[in-house]
């Protein structure tokens, strides 16, 4: 029996891909569990639709972080932070920092994608890497000053 996984089910396919499946399995598992519907020709069109426009949808958003990458690579930010006795500072530079430093220069990038690699404790420069899509990676300098 054909039919349309609903969701991602491992060792079968992915949302949205049309499979074949033994009748009993589609009857009393996939179908019971909303995993997966009958495909139909109405159905099989409309999952194909959406299956292509979401590649374009992918596409587009790739071409538009390999743009934003370009733009941001190699660059150096600034991040001023309060330090106490002998340098150090209070707590740590944390992924919602650079990213504060980020929109500060008109670049907002969400702080889950940014990777610091090792904590951040003390003045100076780093290198961080930022994965923007699937693929599309970059890496900036972080130049961490003393507030004034």
């Amino acid at each position: 029996m054909k039919v349309i996984l609903q969701k991602d089910i491992s060792n079968l396919g992915d949302a949205g891909d049309i499979k074949e499946v033994s009748d009993g399995y589609a009857r009393n598992f996939l179908f019971p569990k909303r995993m997966a519907l009958r495909a139909d020709e109405g159905r099989t069109k409309t999952a194909l639709h959406q299956k292509k426009m979401a590649e374009i949808k992918k596409g587009k958003r790739k071409k538009t972080m390999q743009d934003l990458s370009s733009s941001i690579e190699g660059k150096e930010f600034e991040i001023k932070v309060k330090i106490g006795e002998n340098d150090k500072l209070y707590g740590s530079v944390t992924p919602m920092d650079v990213a504060t430093a980020l929109k500060k220069q008109g670049v907002d990038i969400d702080k889950r994608k940014i990777e610091l690699g090792e904590v951040i404790k003390a003045l100076g420069e780093y290198n961080v890497k930022i994965k923007l899509a699937e693929g599309v990676n970059t890496q900036i300098k972080i130049k961490v000053v003393k507030e004034q």
